[in-house]
């Protein structure tokens, strides 16, 4: 398919979903410093990325896992990061589609505005495009979360992207800031905290560890302030698993 070809047709899918995706009412917002951010939130399942790509109120480009950006990489990398976990009964039509999502997969992550995530030795590359992007007046979007739990809202945040912050006031001499977002599908709100800022002074493995806590419990509050709501996990399970942002109101 030629890069013509290819844009049109993201274009007809993403105006089809934008059209049937609910709106998104966005709060906080007067909290997003002007300059270019990082804003890291919860993956929310699909809910996360679509978001990003339809319903943020600046511009900016999503961290994404090169995986699902390489025909070769993605009916694996999609049934181990999506489908693995579901009853072993259903696995063989989730292994089925896995293969069959392929094609839609790499036209719409490489069409899309984002940075593809390297796991290997072209890693280099993720945090020079993160830059490029910031220095374009872009800011970015990371949906950190991995499988290890953290509490009844999120699970543990990967941290190295994180270091994007050391690189940038290597390039520009400037403290970046780090936005946390929660995105709550069930009442169609996104909700933006206050910027936590990079110090350079301070030892890295401390601002990781620092940083990446900060947001989650930011994240946690944000979640945990909302009327009573179940919270949309990472990793697709069935609702019946779902916490709620807090307990049952006395």
């Amino acid at each position: 398919m030629g890069e013509q070809a290819a844009r049109r047709r993201y274009r007809f899918i993403k105006k089809s979903v934008d059209f049937i995706y609910p709106k998104i009412s966005p709060e906080g917002t007067e909290q997003i410093p002007p300059e270019a951010v990082i804003f890291v939130g919860n993956h929310c399942q699909a809910h996360g990325p679509l978001v990003s790509e339809l319903r943020m109120p600046v511009e900016r480009k999503t961290w994404c896992a090169s995986e699902m950006m390489e025909r070769s990489q993605v009916a694996e990398y999609a049934y181990r990061d999506f489908w693995s976990q579901n009853a072993k009964w259903k696995q063989p039509l989730y292994k089925l589609l896995s293969h069959a999502i392929v094609p839609l997969a790499v036209l719409i992550f490489n069409q899309a505005e984002t940075i593809p995530v390297y796991r290997d030795n072209r890693v280099l590359s993720t945090f020079r495009a993160t830059i490029q992007t910031l220095e374009a007046g872009k800011s970015v979007v990371i949906f950190p979360e991995h499988d290890q739990r953290y509490n009844h809202i999120l699970d543990d945040f990967q941290d190295h992207f994180i270091d994007t912050a050391k690189l940038w006031y290597r390039r520009t001499g400037k403290r970046l800031a780090f936005v946390p977002m929660y995105l709550c599908p069930a009442l169609r709100r996104l909700c933006f905290g206050a910027p936590i800022r990079f110090d350079p002074e301070a030892p890295m493995d401390h601002e990781r560890q620092r940083i990446k806590t900060e947001l989650m419990d930011a994240i946690t509050a944000m979640a945990e302030a909302l009327p009573r709501h179940k919270v949309v996990p990472y990793r697709p399970q069935p609702r019946k698993y779902w916490h709620y942002n807090r307990q049952e109101e006395v």
